[in-house]
């Protein structure tokens, strides 16, 4: 299971006047890549909580009270703000429910998609090189390491040859992207101004050829191919004896010649032409320049070089050099994984340690002393950081910090509740009305906070016996492959500078890819000129901008119609393939993620009381607020009344001691109102949080209008149909 993003123990709360809310309380799930998880609830079950606590932007008032969040060897609620910069909105984007509150009213939407882009380049660039630069320097090290200090002058050269012609390329790759982009703005201002013809708004046409002479010959570049440099330099003649032969001033009710109308055609058509034509290989390309080989296309084309310079590459230098990479991820990987055979003893010591009694200072002590082992074991040259080892100092730490907190705050809690109780009773013995309740405890259990400290390191320790059983399996091809691949896309961010028109002509085609009619036009309109549906169109464009690895959506559909709402989850859904995103879908409708979620979290008064796939929700529920849900979702295959949730959810400044849904739950039991349920586990997809589920419990049946429900769902699935 390829995990991207895991949420442990999280507890969330804020402060009012009228008390502290627990909106969040101990909650976990993992997000599998390329996956959707639906997180589903009423208004106020903590769900949008969440999605604010991953992406790091909570109100002032919140209070982390525990967890975790871990994402690419980072617990997402330890960083700094500097860094969390670097992942929201770029590896995490969020759709809000009003798309609205995500638009700037008096900002033309095209800027307002496009800014990001603009702001973050340069950060990403830099981002870039470091990451280069960091890795190949561990790669270095393990090459060395693997072959004896013996080869260390000639791996030390091969390196720094690679890191020589990894640079040359970057030198050849940013003018032909400057090339590129300027082909594209071409086009762009091309169809602009045929467009503005077509639509009487008389353009300057002399002043947009005269444009087009000083881009064209921004757009020559030594890698491109033989035809179109020719027919780019006849191109520029004709641009210029036109632009000599047309008005100065600019014309009413402008028509174009005819020849003036096919220039202009011919022109998008080249410049269409030589954005597609075939990349060169800079990586390869520069290598074989870095030898002094003629890297001219002019004979042979683009793909020609690029084959020469894979042979040459291949024959004088990558091969040996993939040697060598395989020794060393071999010793970088073996050299982990006897790193986390010796820790295994150790850890298992530090789980008895932890199980005694202990002093802050010791504990803190032996975190420390337990802390430094773990970077040994860690494989450095894995691609995706294991996040559990990374974060496994802040973890322990934390968790210890919570332990002691607590002792100290516990006392405290219990003289201010026994003090509030005294006064309360008081004043009711002298006939007082008291229209006010006590705040209940806010207290810790400190077994279960010295178990917290417990499972970090448990949780470790089992994932590094996984690791171990499946050494055998681990594939050294596959990960030098991975490397090689991550050096070469490092090395084309470095020098993927955004301009102002390459973010225009990304934006029109990211309104082009999320359904927006006519984008070049609409690009520079306002918000207000959009319908409901469209606003959330473009939030999902801005979204999408920094092609992220996760997309949070925060019930993205409550405020459209049921038309649009099915165009825009046919869309997310859509996008989730052709983009690989993993998908964390926040909706109060179960119904609203029937066909797009792979698996549903059903969360009730800030804590998840049914986890499973969308098959187990949908044809297995078991928890009877999942039943209320799935009851009071419409059914257009009958006309059956449906049932209405009764009552209203808790008030969270005094969370219920037993089943928060008790209240409301028409098979409850005594034991609801007195202890919470733990999870029960029904398959390996699939549990529960409900008593009902113990195995002394009385047998309940599941609603007639829910089993209906499913005998309907499995005879339309049967059919073929959804």
């Amino acid at each position: 299971m390829d995990k991207i993003l895991e949420v442990k123990n999280l507890k969330v709360s804020f402060r009012t006047q009228g008390g502290t809310v627990k909106a969040v309380r101990d909650i976990s799930f993992d997000l599998e890549r390329g996956k959707t998880l639906a997180i589903v609830g009423e208004s106020g079950s903590g769900k949008s909580v969440t999605s604010k606590a991953i992406l790091g932007i909570l109100a002032g008032n919140s209070i982390i009270e525990g967890g975790e969040i871990l994402y690419d060897g980072k617990d997402l609620l330890s960083i700094t703000e500097d860094e969390m910069y670097k992942i929201r909105g770029d590896k995490i984007s969020m759709i809000f429910q009003d798309p609205l509150s995500s638009l700037n009213p008096i900002v033309k939407i095209g800027r307002q998609i496009t800014e990001a882009m603009l702001l973050k380049n340069k950060a990403n660039r830099k981002e870039a090189r470091n990451e280069f630069n960091s890795l190949l320097k561990i790669l270095k090290s393990n090459m060395i390491a693997a072959q004896g200090s013996g080869s260390e002058a000639e791996i030390t050269e091969m390196v720094k040859t690679f890191d020589g012609f990894a640079t040359l390329s970057t030198k050849l790759e940013m003018p032909y992207n400057d090339a590129m982009a300027n082909a594209e703005e071409i086009k762009a201002s091309v169809e602009d101004l045929l467009f503005m013809v077509e639509k009487k708004q008389n353009p300057d046409v002399r002043e947009k050829l005269t444009d087009y002479v000083l881009m064209l010959q921004k757009v020559q570049n030594e890698f491109i191919e033989d035809e179109h440099a020719a027919k780019l330099t006849e191109l520029l003649d004709k641009c210029k004896k036109e632009k000599d032969s047309y008005p100065k001033k600019a014309q009413e009710n402008v028509t174009l010649s005819a020849s003036l109308e096919k220039l202009l055609n011919d022109t998008v058509k080249l410049m269409d032409d030589i954005i597609n034509q075939p990349r060169p290989n800079f990586f390869r390309i520069g290598y074989y320049k870095l030898k002094g080989k003629d890297c001219s296309i002019k004979g042979k084309g683009v793909e020609k070089l690029n084959e020469e310079a894979l042979a040459f590459l291949n024959d004088n230098f990558m091969n040996h050099f993939l040697e060598l990479e395989d020794n060393g991820i071999r010793y970088s990987f073996e050299n982990a994984l006897e790193n986390k055979k010796k820790l295994l003893p150790k850890l298992e010591g530090a789980k008895k340690y932890y199980e005694g009694s202990f002093t802050k200072a010791e504990a803190k002590s032996y975190a420390k002393t337990l802390a430094d082992l773990v970077p040994a074991s860690i494989d450095q040259l894995e691609i995706n950081k294991d996040s559990v080892a990374y974060t496994f100092r802040t973890s322990l730490n934390k968790a210890i910090d919570k332990y002691f907190s607590a002792q100290k705050t516990n006392p405290k809690e219990e003289a201010r509740f026994a003090k509030q109780s005294a006064k309360r009773e008081k004043l009711i013995a002298k006939g007082k009305n008291v229209d006010w309740k006590v705040v209940p405890k806010s207290v810790y259990d400190l077994d279960e906070l010295k178990n917290n400290i417990i499972h970090v390191v448990t949780r470790l320790e089992d994932k590094y016996k996984a690791e171990i059983a499946a050494a055998e399996n681990f594939d050294v091809e596959a990960r030098g492959i991975e490397i090689v691949d991550f050096f070469k896309a490092k090395a084309s961010q470095v020098v993927y500078k955004v301009t102002k028109a390459m973010a225009k002509e990304k934006a029109i085609k990211l309104m082009e890819e999320v359904g927006i009619h006519e984008p070049r036009r609409r690009y520079n309109q306002y918000p207000f000129e959009f319908s409901g549906g469209m606003r959330q169109r473009i939030v999902i464009a801005i979204a999408l901008a920094a092609n992220p690895d996760i997309l949070i959506c925060d019930e993205p559909t409550t405020a459209l119609d049921v038309t649009i709402q099915a165009q825009i989850l046919e869309l997310i859904n859509q996008l989730k393939v052709e983009r690989n995103l993993s998908v964390i879908f926040i909706t109060h409708d179960l119904g609203v993620v029937a066909n797009m979620a792979d698996e549903i979290a059903v969360m009730y008064a800030g804590k998840i009381v049914e986890y499973g796939t969308a098959q187990d929700i949908f044809y297995d529920p078991r928890h009877p607020y999942t039943w209320a849900l799935l009851s009071s979702m419409p059914d257009l295959d009958t006309s059956d009344k449906l049932d209405a949730i009764p009552g209203t959810p808790p008030n969270m400044i005094y969370p219920p001691v037993g089943d928060a849904f008790a209240d409301r739950n028409k098979y409850a039991m005594k034991i609801d109102f007195e202890k919470q349920p733990p999870m029960f586990k029904i398959s390996d997809t699939h549990m529960a949080a409900t008593w009902l589920l113990h195995p002394n419990a009385p047998k309940v049946e599941i609603p007639k209008i829910i089993t209906d429900r499913i005998a309907r769902m499995k005879q339309k699935s049967a059919g073929g149909e959804i």
